[in-house]
């Protein structure tokens, strides 16, 4: 089995797991990117107040809505790109050390070799997966009302639909999501967002550049102490994804909010604000309407929900890497030793 493949796997693996944990979180902060709210709109609800909400007026299934097609898309998602990322890392690294035979460099991947590396993979990974994500993203933002809503109650809705509280809407499945995106758009619509998510893909590049540079410095440091182990522990590998993380969602999240409102249900009559036409479009109407305000809606819960789920992510990959390499190590071993002996 190559090592990319043992990558790819690993990645896949974690980011399910990290995706059934964090999911709730990732539902509500896609409510809130897709929500449109006039520049003097009152403050808006807290995370938790909010998932409240949501289990109170629709019930605890819509925390998870679209989650068969999200854990879909995560695993494909994970296992393209660690895939790809290690092919291109592993090429990476073979020009590394071909520089150092010729006195140029340490032998090691530099931050710009890893960043192209990382942005490389994340851009097929996003045209491959993209159309997954779009039915993800129609699901999530779907309401529901099972009940009568109680006088008072504000209720955490889809500003692009008009809900009759008093009916009970059809199930909406991924089938039915599927028909939406294809009676909107036509097979286009499945690659509606695809521009910002492929500038999107600076967030893991930035976040795979970070981790790169953070873990080659803690081995340093470790090499260099009196032990000299360079072992990295399951925890240190959670924070150091936990620390890249962060400071990729900072720098991109503006760029997320924009996708969410392209993949959002769109709509061709009332208020315009409510219909994008692409993504200029969109990030003129949020200014004029929002302001900058609108850029950030439901950032803290990203980061949240973002910096676990790519924390877990890591470890547990990491952890599925090293499980994998020592038992394919340990049957490498036998059958040597089998074929070793006379017959």
């Amino acid at each position: 089995m190559s090592d990319a493949l043992i990558n790819g796997l690993a990645g896949a693996g974690g980011g399910i797991i990290a995706q059934l944990i964090t999911y709730p979180l990732q539902t509500v902060n896609t409510r809130q990117q897709t929500a449109r709210d006039p520049k003097n709109a009152k403050k808006k609800l807290g995370t938790i107040e909010q998932m409240y909400q949501v289990v109170k007026q629709e019930g605890w299934d819509r925390l998870y809505g679209g989650l068969a097609p999200s854990l879909v898309g995560t695993a494909a998602s994970q296992g393209a790109y660690y895939y790809f990322y290690q092919i291109f890392r592993n090429k990476a690294e073979v020009s590394a050390l071909d520089r150092l035979n010729k006195g140029i460099g340490d032998g090691s991947v530099g931050m710009f070799s890893s960043l192209v590396v990382a942005a490389l993979s994340g851009c097929l990974n996003v045209l491959l997966t993209n159309p997954i994500w779009v039915i993800v993203t129609r699901m999530q933002t779907h309401t529901k009302v099972s009940k009568k809503p109680q006088p008072g109650l504000n209720l955490l809705v889809a500003p692009d639909e008009t809900i009759l509280a008093a009916l009970e809407p059809p199930p909406f499945g991924t089938s039915h999501a599927v028909q939406e995106v294809y009676g909107e758009a036509g097979v286009w619509g499945f690659w509606k967002g695809v521009f910002p998510t492929l500038v999107m893909v600076s967030n893991p590049s930035i976040q795979f550049m970070l981790y790169e540079t953070l873990l080659k410095k803690l081995k340093a440091r470790r090499a260099s102490s009196k032990k000299g182990d360079n072992g990295i522990t399951a925890l240190e590998t959670f924070l150091l994804g936990a620390l890249a993380k962060l400071g990729a969602t900072v720098v991109t999240y503006p760029l997320l909010v924009v996708k969410s409102r392209l993949q959002a249900k769109q709509i061709t009559g009332g208020d315009k604000m409510h219909h994008y036409k692409g993504t200029f479009d969109a990030i003129k109407k949020m200014i004029h309407h929002e302001g900058l305000y609108g850029f950030y809606k439901g950032m803290s819960t990203k980061i949240f929900q973002s910096v676990l789920a790519a924390a877990v992510l890591f470890m547990i990959k990491e952890e599925l890497v090293k499980g994998a390499r020592s038992l394919l190590t340990k049957d490498a071993k036998l059958i040597k030793v089998v074929r070793s002996k006379p017959p």
